[in-house]
């Protein structure tokens, strides 16, 4: 083989040729990105009031793209936030995304019955994932959720802005510390009064129920202000507007006890106005209100007042967990944590059906 023909074998034979080798478009293919492009799937309130303004803030992610059913939101959304038209899906093309390397993260911002589809969908597609609260509509949903996100080696975090929220760390670190000793009683109450009557929250079939949409920050308010997992709940449900609510609960009152024998008595309703959570402890008490607002939460315990200032809850989320995908370290809110919600949920339906205790292992 002569030198020539030699040369010409290194450089093409082994299929790169040597413009390719010495382009460089091969080592900028390779560089590590510094921010993560995040397709929001679902442009309702949410997304549009809340996420959409949080991403014109974050440090380690943007708003890549969008994926809606109404042509109308999504010429509108590509004007205002300058999205290249081949970053713009709707639901039936949404599997393209895997060939789209803008795309790093998808986030699911659907009704919870779709929560499972675009979470495994997004995940086979090869896209890292953030999902609304509740994570799914079972735990069995939650599971093959989890699992999809690990086959195919991507991250699953869940939308627990609070869990990222100083002044929610601050009461957690009371529990843990257990800096006024044992937790007794926790009252803890998360609602609002909707006046709308064909909203999908009203829809069971598309995972409607105040349980899971306001009921899970009720009950992530009792978990965390105890740090523990409850053993037993019981349940009751309150409809005082049956031709709305008949298809799901306006209104639950739940109660949960816990392995050290703290008890909680919680709300969540879609009639009620309500946002505080009360701790009493062995040595003193904390209350704040509201405990879970997007404006920001405030309030006091024995030890001092709780009001750290925070400008997004969603933009320090969202920061947070495409840094923990940057760095490839493990989420703040995971989805086995979205899926012990959800265990205890399932629970508490449980309860209110049948008038009985559940006990959870």
């Amino acid at each position: 083989m002569t030198n020539v023909t030699r040369r010409k074998f290194i450089l093409t034979g082994a299929g790169l040729s040597a413009t390719a080798m010495f382009s460089p478009h091969i080592f900028a293919f390779n560089k590590p990105k510094e921010k993560l492009g995040v397709a929001l799937v679902g442009l309702g309130y949410y997304s549009t009031d809340l996420l959409a303004p949080a991403l014109q803030l974050t440090k380690n992610c943007y708003l890549a793209g969008i994926v809606t059913g109404t042509p109308e939101k999504a010429e509108a959304w590509k004007k205002k936030y300058n999205i290249p038209e081949k970053n713009i899906y709707n639901y039936k093309n949404f599997d393209q995304i895997a060939n789209n390397p803008d795309i790093d993260v998808v986030y699911v911002v659907l009704p919870p019955s779709m929560h499972k589809e675009y979470t495994i969908r997004a995940a086979k597609a090869g896209k890292h994932v953030f999902c609304e609260k509740p994570m799914a509509m079972n735990v069995k949903e939650c599971e093959e959720m989890i699992k999809a996100c690990k086959d195919n080696k991507k991250s699953l975090s869940i939308g627990y802005r609070c869990q990222h929220d100083p002044n929610t760390q601050a009461f957690m670190r009371i529990a843990k510390e257990q800096s006024l000793g044992k937790i007794q009683l926790v009252s803890c109450a998360a609602g609002y009064y909707d006046k709308r009557t064909t909203h999908w929250k009203q829809n069971k079939a598309l995972g409607g129920g105040s349980m899971y949409d306001m009921g899970v920050y009720a009950l992530q308010g009792a978990r965390l202000s105890v740090g523990e997992e409850p053993i037993l709940v019981t349940a009751q449900h309150i409809n005082n507007r049956p031709d709305i609510y008949h298809e799901v609960d306006e209104t639950t009152n739940f109660q949960l006890h816990f392995p050290s024998g703290a008890i909680a008595t919680c709300t969540s309703s879609f009639g009620i106005q309500s946002n505080f959570l009360k701790v009493n402890y062995e040595k003193g008490q904390l209350y704040m209100e509201p405990f879970s607002s997007y404006k920001g939460n405030k309030g006091y315990s024995t030890l001092g007042e709780i009001n750290f200032a925070l400008d997004s809850q969603q933009a320090k989320q969202m920061d947070e967990d495409a840094m923990s995908i940057l760095k490839s370290q493990p989420q703040l809110v995971p989805g086995e944590e979205g899926m012990r919600d959800i265990r205890v949920v399932e629970a508490i339906y449980q309860a209110a059906k049948t008038g009985k205790s559940v006990k959870l292992a």
